[in-house]
């Protein structure tokens, strides 16, 4: 794994700044940061997620994105550069299992779709195969699913951009909870309404 010398240097590959000069925004990139380290406002946008997606590539550079889901805060914040999650069977092709046995660099790209917001993050994987005690710490006691590793993720960068083409959705277990509060207040205001009437 390369070692950038600040955190935007793993994104910003001498290639990307040449194609940045081209392109006319290399003097703005210059200025942008990125973060190393989980601070409390990234926490609090993991601990809300309840998917993300984990891209991976094999050991020629052949690159794979894959979709995790699970219940929301299933993505966990171990210490202030580790991430970990249980790891759902699934469709068992183990094609990011496989990838990350031989090239560890790994991206996760996390979505807020309901408020527009995306925060991408840098770093490596760490497949444990065989640890109950740090799956368990990892699984939701309400989540009916069988993990069969748990993956680490090392943090190297991460950065929060722009809202810009994120369509707008709302998840439809929020829309059922809005919902269901606008029907008691419209029941409590028509038995109010019933009340003066008599």
């Amino acid at each position: 794994m390369n070692d950038p010398t600040r955190p935007i240097d793993v994104a910003f590959t001498p290639a990307v700044r040449r194609v940045q000069a081209q392109k006319g925004s290399r003097e703005f990139c210059e200025r942008l940061e990125m973060g190393n380290s989980v601070d409390e406002r990234l926490a609090a946008f993991i601990a809300e997620r309840n998917s993300f997606y984990l891209a991976s590539a094999s050991a020629d550079g052949q690159p794979y994105i894959q979709h995790r889901g699970g219940p929301r805060g299933f993505l966990k914040v171990l210490d202030e550069r580790t991430l970990g999650f249980a790891d759902f069977r699934g469709n068992r092709q183990y094609i990011s299992t496989g990838n990350f046995s031989e090239n560890a660099k790994a991206f996760i790209f996390l979505m807020d779709y309901a408020h527009r917001r995306r925060i991408k993050l840098w770093g490596a994987v760490r497949v444990v195969a065989a640890d109950p005690a740090l799956s368990a710490m990892l699984l939701s006691d309400d989540y009916r699913a069988r993990a069969e590793q748990v993956m680490l993720f090392d943090l190297i960068a991460w950065d929060a951009n722009c809202p810009q083409h994120i369509p707008q959705m709302i998840e439809a277990e929020d829309v059922r909870a809005a919902l269901a509060e606008r029907d008691a207040r419209i029941a409590a205001l028509e038995a109010e309404l019933a009340n003066y009437r008599r």
